[in-house]
């Protein structure tokens, strides 16, 4: 028969659990990682442009010349083009618009990298890209003084409130982007006199 011991003779020790780490501000910083990371998106997540071919102005001009050569042809004998002609402008036509195109992805990296220059606030941000635009011959209408730039989106009064600038091209006065106006009530002149408001009124003062 099995008899208990008293405390005083029972031996050894009771098993001690094992150590679990201190968390201290590891749950903080993994979740600021994770923030992070969600911020930032990977190279997998960005798009990426793949053209089915490769964009090259030969290749390009030797079928535009085919085309217009089906063109040419549907016309009458003594309204014929000549073909040199023909080559001339197809020939410059490609050169510009790839040089458009070399011109406008430059402009495209200058604001990236602008963008993403550190410790730059949003107003010094904005105003730099302001004057990216303005050197690129683009004018920015921050006032609704030239209404014909504008559409009127929204609101009530007789004044008017810039909710988007409008966008111009400089060098042909052509409009790019339409800006967005809110009507708000006209602010109220403190400086005039009662008399005064009482003639526009058709009051006696």
């Amino acid at each position: 028969m099995n008899k208990k011991l008293p405390k005083s003779q029972r031996k050894g020790k009771l098993p001690v659990a094992a150590s679990q780490p201190v968390k201290g501000n590891n749950g903080l910083k993994r979740r600021r990682e994770k923030r992070s990371d969600s911020a930032q998106p990977s190279n997998g997540d960005l798009r990426t442009y793949r053209p089915e071919e490769l964009l090259s102005p030969p290749m390009l001009l030797t079928r535009f010349a085919e085309r217009a050569r089906e063109l040419v042809a549907e016309l009458p004998e003594d309204q014929r083009p000549a073909q040199a002609a023909i080559a001339g402008a197809l020939r410059q036509a490609v050169l510009e618009a790839f040089r458009t195109r070399e011109e406008y992805l430059a402009r495209m990296v200058e604001t990236d990298l602008l963008a993403g220059r550190p410790n730059l606030s949003a107003a010094v941000l904005g105003r730099s890209i302001r004057s990216a635009l303005v050197d690129q011959g683009v004018r920015c209408v921050d006032f609704p003084d030239e209404q014909e730039h504008f559409v009127v989106v929204e609101g009530e009064g007789e004044a008017f409130e810039v909710l988007r600038p409008a966008y111009l091209d400089q060098a042909t006065g052509k409009l790019i982007l339409s800006g967005q106006l809110r009507r708000v009530p006209a602010p109220i002149d403190t400086d005039r006199s009662p008399e005064d408001k009482a003639v526009d009124t058709g009051e006696s003062a």
